[in-house]
């Protein structure tokens, strides 16, 4: 089979979380460039928009949807609006999310972010944000998906979901650790319907989270020195995986993990 037809998302209707920069703009430029429909939404309305009015001049099929995906009714309605708007839904990558500050030790020594420190304030917020919201979205989409008998759930956890990591806060570790229980769960319960449910679990990629962090070149040195390659991700080079598990390629894949992160989890 050629390419062209076994990574296919010509006329699939999607619908991406956290859109407006980083992973999830790389995920919805991947999707466009191919031919999808992609509604990309955002709190950053004004970075959303532009980016919609920039796609579409270069022939992308793309809507904008400025929401806080913390907002549940509202995360819903533009989910159902969409359906009712295309007639279907096929995929969605429920990506948006936030970091929760620091962790409780870094390379270079420095302390921050410990159990005793972490805050219920920043606990709730990264929870209804990163859990809650994903949550939210996978069913919203899953009604629609079970009734037409076909879709695929792309989450975005991490590797800090899939191991300890001193780097990063106690709620994003948390909350990535849940994310791939519910995409086992809910992949299990989908399957039948021919829902298929994954998630993509980065390693240390250039991105807008926590502020801009990475921007930092002490930062970047201790992220840098975990990785095996040697290097810090750029967003783009999440396309690949997100093409190959929103295509025809990846019919039989469903309930995994898959990590990206320049070796990391290797051992």
């Amino acid at each position: 089979m050629k390419a062209e037809i076994l990574f296919n998302v010509r006329g699939q209707v999607a619908f991406v979380t956290g859109a407006a920069s980083g992973l999830g703009l790389a995920m919805a430029e991947v999707l466009a460039a191919n031919g999808a429909c992609v509604t990309m939404a955002d709190i950053n309305g004004d970075a959303l928009q532009a980016l919609v009015r920039k796609m579409r001049s270069a022939g992308s099929a793309v809507d904008a949807a400025v929401l806080d995906v913390a907002d549940a009714v509202e995360l819903r309605h533009v989910i159902d609006a969409m359906v009712k708007k295309h007639g279907r839904l096929d995929t969605v990558f429920a990506n948006a999310g936030i970091s929760s500050g620091p962790g409780f030790a870094t390379a270079a020594g420095r302390i921050s972010g410990q159990i005793d420190q972490t805050s219920l304030a920043t606990w709730g917020r990264v929870l209804e944000v990163n859990l809650t919201s994903v949550f939210v979205t996978m069913q919203a989409a899953a009604a629609h998906m079970k009734a037409q008998k076909s879709g695929r759930i792309i989450v975005t956890s991490s590797i800090a979901g899939m191991r300890a990591e001193t780097l990063v806060g106690y709620p994003y570790v948390a909350t990535k650790a849940a994310l791939i229980n519910l995409v086992r769960q809910a992949a299990r319960e989908l399957a039948p319907y021919n829902v298929l449910v994954n998630a993509i679990a980065p390693g240390v990629f250039f991105t807008n989270i926590g502020g801009g962090r990475l921007r930092d070149p002490a930062a970047q040195e201790e992220f840098r020195r975990i990785v095996p390659l040697g290097r810090i991700a750029d967003a783009g080079e999440i396309k690949g995986l997100a093409l190959f598990l929103a295509s025809p390629a990846s019919n039989y894949v469903t309930g995994t993990v898959i990590p990206i992160d320049g070796g990391v989890t290797a051992g």
